[in-house]
């Protein structure tokens, strides 16, 4: 499969956070990306985020654009203006596809936005571009 000849370039170790208010993305993508090969955090929200990202220091950051309390372009404004982790590549997810949102998510200071639903391979491809 071409996803493991993606995932066996990246070097092992690769830390990545998911923010997602659903459950299902949640699981969804950690199962994806831990059967890629890399360590997966998960957060159900923004504030919850922020905690894990001190604790553990993902290499990329994927946030969903839709959550309540802290929305994901709020959680990338508190992670982009974070001298200890504005080097993190924040990716939005959203199941919106309109160029107002992925506008407003560069705004922010997101590297790339990904759609949902997601596959593997775009996951890994995401990953491999952003995180070096």
């Amino acid at each position: 499969m071409a996803v493991r000849n993606v995932a066996a370039r990246v070097p092992v170790g690769i830390k990545v956070m998911i923010i997602d208010d659903s459950n299902t993305i949640r699981r969804t993508a950690e199962a994806l990306l831990k059967k890629a090969g890399y360590d997966v955090y998960t957060a159900g929200d923004g504030f919850e985020a922020m905690s894990v990202i001190t604790d553990r220091r993902p290499d990329i950051i994927f946030v969903d654009i839709m959550m309540p309390r802290l929305d994901g372009y709020q959680t990338c404004l508190l992670i982009k203006n974070n001298k200890d982790f504005k080097h993190i590549p924040v990716i939005m997810l959203s199941s919106k596809d309109g160029l107002f949102d992925k506008a407003r998510g560069r705004i922010a200071g997101s590297e790339e936005h990904v759609n949902k639903p997601f596959t593997q391979e775009e996951l890994v491809e995401v990953i491999a571009r952003h995180v070096h």
